[in-house]
């Protein structure tokens, strides 16, 4: 699975315990509602973070984790996590303010000053709309 976004924040590595360690990141999808979603690294996948910067487009690669866990009281309750293990950077290209033709000449983009029509006036051409 992947999800896509602008990356809102990167946390810094905690370490949980002497052989555990992990990292979030949280991207904001770019959908008509957009969420909000906390991705965990762990382990040497915290590294893959340190190229990443707050506003960066990414695609993140991600694994769903259930675990179920049962308290004192014998009441059992279900987490989930959002684990990543592969991030690619996704920038959006800057638009070329005047882009180089790639190869041969460029076509020409100046189609010259269009005639000026009144909102009602008519073509004498023979299409019914």
């Amino acid at each position: 699975m992947e999800v896509s976004g602008i990356v809102k924040r990167v946390g810094g590595t905690q370490q949980i315990s002497a052989s555990f360690k992990k990292r979030e990141v949280v991207v904001t999808t770019e959908e008509q509602y957009p969420q909000h979603i906390s991705i965990e690294f762990v382990q040497d996948k915290t590294d893959l973070l340190d190229s990443v910067r707050e506003g960066e487009k990414v695609t993140i690669g991600i694994n769903l984790r259930g675990r179920e866990w049962t308290s004192p009281q014998g009441e059992v309750k279900y987490f989930n996590t959002i684990q990543g293990w592969r991030i690619d950077k996704s920038s959006p290209a800057p638009a070329p303010s005047n882009p180089a033709p790639q190869g041969g000449a460029a076509p020409s983009t100046d189609f010259g000053t269009p005639p000026s029509m009144t909102p009602y006036e008519e073509d004498d051409d023979d299409l019914p709309f």
